[in-house]
């Protein structure tokens, strides 16, 4: 069974084709994390974990979900991890985590995706050539660790090294709380209060007010979720009106 998160669509998109590849069900998470749903999920083929990266991990409140959620039937748990192009220490934290719950790591796989995270300009977005270019990249190797998976071997990618664990571990709660804030969030006149971005916001950092999107900036975590989704295009930061991503 492939389970995922997605924001901007990075990993929405590994994990469909990867479980088309696998002929397995995928199941996105979303409302499970939102409605905070523990209710066991049940698998007789292996769990497939795919994730996006934020400050060199999962997004804190998956990470957060999954420690709770309770997976039964098949043991063997595998990992997709999608970022711009450092995963960090994700799979080291995963693996704890899952040996924790008596289940197998089974390795991960690492997709370089285009790079979408507009609100830091010390991260430039990418040319076309350099966003399809990582696109067919990453689309060949799907095919790859799904033969692995289906032959129950192990997802190999690059080792993690020690002082990334201890540099990483203690660094990323302390950035996402200073640094993930939403003061530079906005939305505009024409938002018109369909309320989508208040559904599809894993935070719930989202109500609506006279008709309008009001963002709670002390919980919002910046996953872009509410730009994504937005029927007008209404949601801006930086003064600069967010494109829809270019990966669906």
């Amino acid at each position: 069974m492939v389970l995922y998160y997605s924001a901007t669509g990075n990993t929405e998109f590994i994990a469909k084709e990867l479980a088309k590849k696998l002929d397995d069900e995928c199941i996105n998470l979303l409302d499970r994390i939102r409605n905070q749903d523990y209710s066991p999920i049940h698998s007789e083929k292996p769990f497939v974990i795919c994730a996006p990266v934020y400050v060199c991990e999962m997004p804190r409140f998956m990470s957060k979900y999954l420690r709770k959620q309770k997976f039964t039937g098949n043991k063997n748990v595998y990992f997709v991890f999608t970022s711009g192009g450092y995963c960090g220490v994700s799979a080291q934290l995963a693996k704890w985590m899952f040996i924790k719950k008596g289940m197998k790591y089974c390795g991960r796989a690492e997709f370089r995706m285009p790079r979408n995270y507009v609100a830091n300009d010390s991260y430039p977005m990418l040319d076309k050539e350099e966003v399809e270019s990582r696109i067919k990249t990453s689309y060949g190797q799907i095919a790859p660790a799904a033969k692995t998976i289906l032959e129950g071997g192990k997802l190999k990618a690059r080792h993690i090294f020690f002082l990334e664990t201890i540099i990483t571990v203690p660094f990323n709660p302390v950035w996402t709380k200073l640094k993930l804030r939403a003061d530079d969030f906005y939305s505009t006149e024409d938002c018109v209060g369909c309320g989508k971005c208040r559904d599809i916001c894993p935070a719930k950092a989202i109500t609506i007010r006279d008709r309008k999107a009001i963002i709670d900036r002390s919980e919002c975590i910046k996953c872009f979720c509410c730009q994504e989704f937005c029927p007008t295009g209404a949601m801006k930061v930086h003064r600069t009106l967010i494109a829809k991503m270019l990966v669906k």
